[in-house]
C-alpha cells in the first residue's frame, strides 16, 4: 500500500472527531474521501462491496455499525436509512468521534431524515490543491493575506506553460503523478461516466445525453456568469422558454448534489455609491480538469488560446483559494456591479475580515488593470467594510511573489499554500 499523502482537511477531521459524534465527509468521486477517512478510522464497512452488506444494513443496522471507533461507513448514501441509524447510535452512546460517513452525493431532503445537527459535522473534501500535490513551493501562506500590511515574497516554481499541464491533470489523488496524456485519458473516462456512475444515486436521474451536453456547455463558459437562459440555449434544449430555464436549473442543482459543480456565489456587502451589485454566480467545477476533459483539451490547445487559458487558470486558482481559505473557516465569493467592475475572488472570514484577489496570467497590462479594479472596489465600499480589508492581491502564473509599493501583493499561484 502506498504511503498516505497528507490532506489539508486532516486537521479539521481530527478536531471534529473530538467535538462531535460523527463526521460526514462529502466530495466528488475519486477526490480521496475513502483514503482520507481510512487514515482517521479504526474500522470500516463499505456499502459498495455487495448487496448482502446493504441488505444487512437495512435490516440490522446495529450490526454494521458495530466496530472499533471511529467506524467508517463508506458510500453511506447507498443505504439512506443508515443516516438515522447512525444518529440514534450516537445519541445512545453519548460519545464523541464514533463514525465517519463518506459519500459522493448530498443527503436527501426527505423529511424523515434527521439533519444530524449537533451530532454529525459536515466537511467538504475537494481535489488536491497545488500545495497538497507537491507542485507549490509554499512561499506564501494564505494566512498572510489576512494580516494587515504583511509583506510577502517568493521566487521560482512552476513555469507559466506548465500550468496548462496542471489544469488538464487536475488535483485528483490518483492522477497527480501521471503524465498529462495519461491523466487526460483518465479524465475523459471520468467525465463520460458522470451521467451514469455519479447520477445513478439521485432520486430522479436526468437524461444522460442532456447532462453530457450541459457539462460541455458549462465547460465552454467556465469562470463566467453565463445566464441560465444562455446555458439552456447552448445545451440545445428544445424549449428556450422559462420551462427550459427551470430544467437547466434542476440539472445544475443535481451536478452540485454529486459535488461536480461548485458555483462561485456573489459577495454580498454594503457599497456607498448608487452602483448596484450583481448576484449571478460564476460557473466552476470542483476541478478545472473536468472542463478540460469535457472539451477534450490538451495542454498545447490551452497554450494556443490565451483567452481560454486565462479562464481555466482562473478556475484553477479559485479551486486552490477555496481549499486554502477553508483551513481558516473562510468562504470565497466573486464581485461584480452594474458599472462593470469585477473582482475575481473575495475571501471572507467569519469575523468579517476579507481579502480581494484578481487572477491574471501575468502580463504587465493585466496587472495594472487588476490594480485599478482592486482600488476601485476599496473606494466603493462603506468605511466600516474598508477597515475590514486585510489585503489586495493579484494571483499570477509568474515566478515572483512580492508586495508592491502601493501595498498590493503580487502572488504566484504556485507559491500559495495553507497548513
Amino acid at each position: 500500500m502506498s504511503k498516505y499523502k497528507t490532506r489539508l482537511i486532516d486537521n479539521k477531521i481530527a478536531k471534529k472527531l473530538q467535538s462531535t459524534g460523527g463526521i460526514l465527509l462529502k466530495g466528488a468521486r475519486y477526490s480521496g474521501k475513502t483514503t482520507t477517512a481510512m487514515h482517521h478510522a479504526k474500522s470500516i464497512v463499505r456499502f459498495d462491496e455487495s448487496n448482502q452488506i446493504r441488505e444487512q444494513a437495512n435490516i440490522l443496522p446495529a450490526a454494521v455499525l458495530s466496530g472499533n471507533v471511529p467506524r467508517l461507513i463508506d458510500e453511506w448514501q447507498l443505504v439512506p436509512s443508515i443516516w438515522n441509524a447512525v444518529k440514534y447510535e450516537i445519541d445512545k452512546r453519548g460519545e464523541k468521534g464514533q463514525f465517519i460517513l463518506t459519500g459522493s452525493s448530498a443527503p436527501s431532503d426527505d423529511i424523515s431524515m434527521h439533519t444530524g445537527a449537533g451530532r454529525i459535522a459536515r466537511l467538504n473534501l475537494r481535489t488536491m490543491s497545488l500545495s497538497e500535490s507537491g507542485d507549490s513551493i509554499k512561499a506564501v501562506n494564505i494566512t498572510n493575506c489576512f494580516k494587515k500590511n504583511k509583506k510577502i515574497e517568493g521566487f521560482g516554481g512552476i513555469k507559466i506553460e506548465n500550468y496548462a499541464d496542471l489544469i488538464v491533470r487536475g488535483g485528483w489523488p490518483a492522477l497527480i503523478r501521471e503524465q498529462p496524456k495519461i491523466a487526460a485519458e483518465a479524465m475523459n473516462d471520468y467525465v463520460e461516466n458522470i451521467p451514469y456512475a455519479d447520477m445513478r444515486t439521485l432520486d430522479t436521474p436526468p437524461t444522460p445525453e442532456r447532462i453530457t451536453a450541459l457539462i460541455r456547455t458549462l465547460s465552454r463558459n467556465i469562470s463566467t456568469e453565463a445566464s441560465i437562459e444562455k446555458l439552456a440555449k447552448e445545451t440545445g434544449l428544445p424549449d428556450t422558454s422559462s420551462i427550459a430555464a427551470v430544467t437547466i436549473r434542476k440539472y445544475l442543482d443535481q451536478l452540485s448534489e454529486i459535488y461536480i459543480l461548485e458555483e462561485l456565489p456573489s459577495w454580498k456587502t454594503h457599497i456607498r455609491s448608487s452602483v448596484q451589485q450583481r448576484v449571478k454566480p460564476k460557473w466552476h467545477f470542483v476541478d478545472p480538469s473536468i472542463a478540460a476533459a469535457a472539451l477534450r483539451l490538451q495542454p498545447k490547445t490551452l497554450l494556443n488560446d490565451v483567452n481560454s487559458y486565462g479562464l481555466f487558470f482562473e478556475s484553477l486558482a479559485i479551486r486552490d483559494l477555496r481549499i486554502y481559505t477553508d483551513t481558516i473557516d473562510g468562504k470565497v465569493y466573486h464581485y461584480r456591479d452594474s458599472s462593470g467592475l469585477e473582482i475575481d475572488a473575495i475571501a471572507e472570514l467569519p469575523d468579517g475580515s476579507w481579502a480581494a484577489f484578481e487572477i491574471k496570467l501575468g502580463s504587465n497590462k493585466s496587472i495594472e488593470e487588476a490594480t485599478g479594479n482592486l482600488q476601485k472596489l476599496l473606494n466603493r465600499l462603506e468605511p466600516a467594510k474598508q477597515k475590514q480589508c486585510k489585503s489586495l492581491n493579484i494571483i499570477i502564473a509568474g515566478y515572483s511573489s512580492y508586495t508592491r509599493k502601493d501595498n498590493i501583493n503580487i502572488i504566484s499561484l504556485g507559491h500559495l499554500y495553507a497548513e
